[in-house]
């Protein structure tokens, strides 16, 4: 049994708008297949030969991983390059690996994941023997132009926002964020939807343009499915700009040019 993720790969991870061109298709024509190859990523051996052995230590069965990687390429050829041994990171100093972070969007990784040799594979959330460190995520500052009900216990307050930038004069919206409010700031934007209500959508409501928040995401690709041209990974929210008015908030040019060219 391993631990890894299916990605899309050709010579190199590429970037996750690849991937999504075969999420939730029934059938994979061979244009696809031929734009979004596949591989296995494996990061780490869970059971062995019939045996748990996540109790064992990271080296061993980084050891064993290897081993029963290249065990199925020996007996099944047509398996060699579907699952593929995730890299290993060598770096002398922390400055070096902390060099080595800062390329990772090149890359199209989140970051690193490190974790001590003699670890055992973690289960729920441990902390201190693994660490994910993520490269800072990209940030802009947005308006607020729609809000939506949440679910369970949010189902009675508005949490689900549209934030929209500046584009020839008028605000587009470019993406929606559900979290990184306190349950106090979500109270007050709640009363705040409630009063500046412009119109009714269905469950949706378009909200009097005032309020600006600090918007972080993780990447972003060019998207002809969205009116702004293009498509942010994981939008949350960051902070809010209560020292900035509307007419400060950034214009979608400035996200734009966060695109890799």
């Amino acid at each position: 049994m391993l631990d890894g993720a299916v990605l899309a790969v050709r010579d190199r991870v590429l970037p996750f708008s690849v991937m999504q061109k075969r999420i939730g298709r029934k059938k994979l024509g061979k244009k696809i297949l031929a734009e979004a190859p596949v591989a296995l990523m494996a990061f780490d051996l869970l059971e062995h030969e019939g045996r748990d052995v996540r109790s064992q230590p990271l080296r061993w069965r980084r050891a064993k991983l290897a081993a029963v990687i290249g065990a199925l390429a020996a007996k099944w050829p047509e398996t060699d390059g579907a699952i593929l041994l995730s890299p290993i990171v060598h770096a002398a100093t922390w400055q070096k690996l902390a060099d080595i972070r800062q390329t990772s969007r090149e890359r199209n990784t989140e970051g690193l994941m490190l974790k001590r040799l003699d670890s055992a594979y973690g289960v729920g959330r441990p902390r201190s023997d693994w660490w994910k460190w993520k490269v800072d995520p990209h940030t802009i500052d947005a308006v607020l132009i729609y809000a939506q009900r949440g679910s369970g216990r949010r189902a009675s307050l508005y949490t689900d926002y549209t934030f929209a930038l500046w584009h020839e004069g008028e605000l587009v919206p470019f993406a929606k964020a559900y979290s990184g409010l306190s349950d106090e700031e979500i109270a007050e934007v709640d009363a705040f939807v409630r009063r500046n209500t412009r119109e009714r959508f269905g469950p949706v409501r378009s909200v009097k343009p005032e309020l600006v928040y600090e918007i972080a995401f993780e990447n972003i690709q060019r998207s002809t499915r969205h009116k702004s041209g293009v498509a942010v990974r994981f939008p949350r929210i960051a902070r809010w700009r209560r020292d900035k008015p509307i007419e400060q908030a950034d214009t979608l040019d400035t996200l734009k040019a966060l695109i890799k060219s």
